[in-house]
């Protein structure tokens, strides 16, 4: 299998000098032939398999699943925690450092007495980086070497696929001018290393499981073997998805390099997650137990089926009040990683008032927040579909609205000379069409007098059950004995003039739980209404107004 994602000198991903960034005739060809073969190589490979803490099988031998890869890496990872000390003191070879070359001066002062050159990989990391990278740092001065195995290398093919090999034979210290190379490695890590090797020569792999892709992958990505890392995750994005590879894709390493090359894979993994958890209320204790990578990728999209953003707030708080039951550290998940996937400008008012008084958010992140929302509600129709248009081709979508079960509104109130209240609501044509034959939309609730009501939109038959017709109905929330007298006015917009057009009045006192309305409000059939030369439709949306009036 051979494609153009396998050629790594002409990748702009790869900064290296200008005599690097040329090319050779090994970036993209097929030289599987000269694999380990005297004849067309210029070195001697030496690979040092060592034993010690990791003196184990490689993460994916052995695993029959992703979850058992993924706790065999775990275990490896807390082992390599305790034996993560190097004692420079006690390696008399020179390293090669992969965040840059060492100078000559600052190299051990020992001589090898084999007078081959020795290279390892030693990485500096900190916090979750190093969390997740621990088997990166090899502990060799306390390792003992299990076997030895000699391969037959070309230096340029090799230099042409990976930046780290580049330097190893081109930067001047003692590992070019040998003719010998020693590359020492944990036993867990050979299998993985002799794929990537064979990969560097043919661009293929025998290996075709999650679990061994796995390890190629990380083998990839600490040699700079960028080539590979496109083709493992393109081979891992082919493979059946599930929550447990998803969330393991979203937990691998984070260099530069990975990132970059793995970027498809991970993209592939959240938008997994998703569409899985997309309707939450179907997984609740499934999605209370994933991990803040996983509730990132969910929150992100605009595709979430919930019943509106407060819905989405009520969920943040509860999960980071679960995951992390002390103040300070949810304020610092709650600010810097969760608040930006909360859409607070489609957020009620109400709702936003109890952000302002929320203590698990620290009071200037929350006020911020709140300040900003406001705003957005505060600007024109047209201003709005601006700054989320605007935001569309960003990361940060948080004037985007999503897909609620219960449509936004807008509402203006008045308490003056009566209690009253002017209800918004727009229904993309869409919406409308996916109502078809008897389904139901409702809005968000609203409030007048100290009670909540709502809005619905039916698709439904005439009464007298002749043809389906669109239907608006208003409701009250609260049941119980409370008894609320209303006069109502339901209104849309209409063509030619685009201007609000009344289309039914009438008044009734409500008591808990019950809805009135009108079957037939534009007194039309379905298919006149949602005909391409319907009157209502404005630009593909349904503009619908509803007055609602406290009678005394």
């Amino acid at each position: 299998m051979k494609d153009q994602l396998n050629s790594d000198l002409f990748d702009p991903r790869n900064e290296m000098d200008s005599d690097y960034s040329r090319g050779s005739a090994g970036s993209g060809g097929d030289f599987g032939f000269a694999f380990n073969d005297s004849n067309f190589s210029d070195r001697l490979l030496r690979i040092e398999i060592m034993g010690g803490p990791s003196d184990c099988l490689p993460d994916g031998e052995g695993c029959t699943s992703i979850a058992d890869w993924a706790r065999h890496r775990k275990r490896r990872r807390e082992d390599m925690k305790k034996e993560n000390v190097l004692d420079l003191s006690l390696c008399p070879e020179e390293q090669v450092l992969n965040d840059g070359q060492p100078d000559m001066d600052d190299a051990a002062g020992c001589e090898n007495q084999d007078e081959e050159a020795v290279a390892m990989v030693e990485e500096t990391q900190s916090g979750d980086e190093e969390a997740n990278s621990n088997e990166s740092s090899w502990n060799m001065a306390c390792s003992t070497v299990l076997r030895v195995k000699t391969l037959h290398i070309s230096s340029p093919i090799l230099a042409a696929k990976s930046p780290f090999f580049y330097k190893l034979f081109s930067n001047g210290m003692r590992e070019s001018e040998q003719r010998h190379v020693t590359l020492r490695i944990n036993a867990s890590e050979e299998a993985a290393l002799m794929e990537l090797l064979n990969f560097m020569y043919s661009n293929t792999l025998s290996v075709t499981t999650a679990p061994a892709l796995l390890d190629v992958l990380m083998a990839a990505d600490k040699f700079e073997v960028a080539s590979c890392m496109r083709y493992c995750s393109r081979l891992l994005r082919n493979l059946p998805m599930t929550p447990e590879s998803a969330l393991l894709y979203l937990d691998l390493p984070s260099s530069v390099l990975m990132g970059e090359a793995v970027q498809p894979l991970t993209d592939a993994a959240k938008q997994y997650l998703a569409s899985r958890y997309k309707d939450m209320t179907k997984f609740q204790e499934e999605v209370m137990a994933l991990p803040l990578a996983g509730i990132e990728a969910i929150l992100s999209s605009d595709d979430l089926q919930i019943a509106s953003e407060d819905a989405v707030y009520d969920f943040v708080l509860k999960w980071a009040r679960t995951q992390y039951p002390k103040l300070e550290d949810r304020r610092e998940v709650l600010g810097s990683r969760l608040a930006r996937f909360i859409r607070f400008p489609y957020m009620t008012c109400r709702k936003l008032k109890k952000v302002l008084t929320c203590n698990d958010f620290d009071h200037e992140v929350s006020s911020k927040l709140v300040l900003e929302a406001l705003f957005f509600k505060a600007e024109a129709p047209h201003r709005q579909r601006s700054l989320a248009a605007e935001e569309s081709a960003t990361l940060n979508r948080r004037f985007i609205e999503r897909a609620y079960k219960y449509r936004p509104v807008k509402v203006v109130e008045f308490e003056l000379p009566r209690q009253q209240c002017v209800v918004y609501l727009d229904l993309k044509r869409e919406e409308c069409a996916n109502l078809f034959p008897s389904g139901r939309v409702y809005s968000q609730a609203f409030h007048l007098g100290g009670q909540g009501f709502f809005l619905s939109a039916h698709c439904n038959m005439d009464q007298q059950s002749s043809f389906h017709c669109f239907g608006l109905f208003l409701g009250m929330q609260e049941k119980g004995s409370v008894s609320f007298a209303v006069d109502y006015e339901f209104a849309a917009r209409s063509k030619p003039t685009e201007e609000i057009v009344s289309k039914y009045k009438g008044n009734y006192t409500f008591t808990g739980g019950k809805a009135v309305g009108y079957r037939n409000l534009f007194a039309i059939p379905w298919t006149s209404f949602m005909a391409e030369d319907s009157l209502y439709f404005i630009n593909g949306i349904l503009h619908l107004r509803a007055e609602l009036t406290i009678r005394h």
